[in-house]
């Protein structure tokens, strides 16, 4: 996926590169914006990742919760379990077994839960920010802007980065 995106952006580069003429020296303007970095130091999107942490600190409580209640039911069968009639013992093992079943379930649910908060902070996040980064280049003469780190990018010139420029721009508008 990563060579294809590599391919596209080189087959870009090579198509407008074309469409100014043999004629035209002009060298595409390219740039790069750092989106992880955009995520962690804007506005929103440090809000984002506050309210998707409060949705997994709700998870991990519950969950700590639950781990609790089964390392309980867990230790008074190691304790009381031989004492016991063999009938409670069995109704202990089996309320266990259920309760073991349920805490599975729910840290699947709960990290499908959690994916699903991230995918959609970062869906609107990614909906809000695209705007300002086309801004950015249109308004910085780019030709080609890359994000920095998903792109196959092996080396990057400090220079090409504009992800300080698309922060200032992003956090004043939004």
């Amino acid at each position: 996926m990563k060579r294809f995106a590599f391919a596209v952006a080189a087959a870009s580069i090579a198509a407008v590169a074309s469409a100014q003429g043999t004629a035209s020296t002009a060298v595409p303007k390219i740039g790069v914006i750092n989106v992880e970095r955009l995520v962690q130091e804007s506005a929103l999107g440090k809000e984002a990742f506050n309210r998707v942490k409060k949705v997994s600190d709700a998870k991990k409580e519950e969950g700590d919760k639950l781990s609790k209640e089964l390392r309980d039911m867990e230790q008074k069968l190691a304790d009381q379990g031989q004492a016991m009639a063999e009938d409670k013992r069995d109704a202990l093992q089996k309320s266990y077994q259920e309760k073991a079943i349920a805490f599975k379930r729910f840290q699947d649910d709960a990290t499908r839960d959690l994916e699903a908060a991230q995918k959609k902070e970062l869906s609107e996040l990614e909906r809000r920010v695209f705007p300002v980064i086309n801004q950015v280049g249109k308004d910085k003469g780019f030709t080609l802007i890359l994000n920095k780190f998903q792109s196959g990018l092996v080396f990057v010139d400090d220079s090409v980065d504009i992800t300080d420029e698309v922060l200032k721009v992003f956090n004043t508008t939004v």
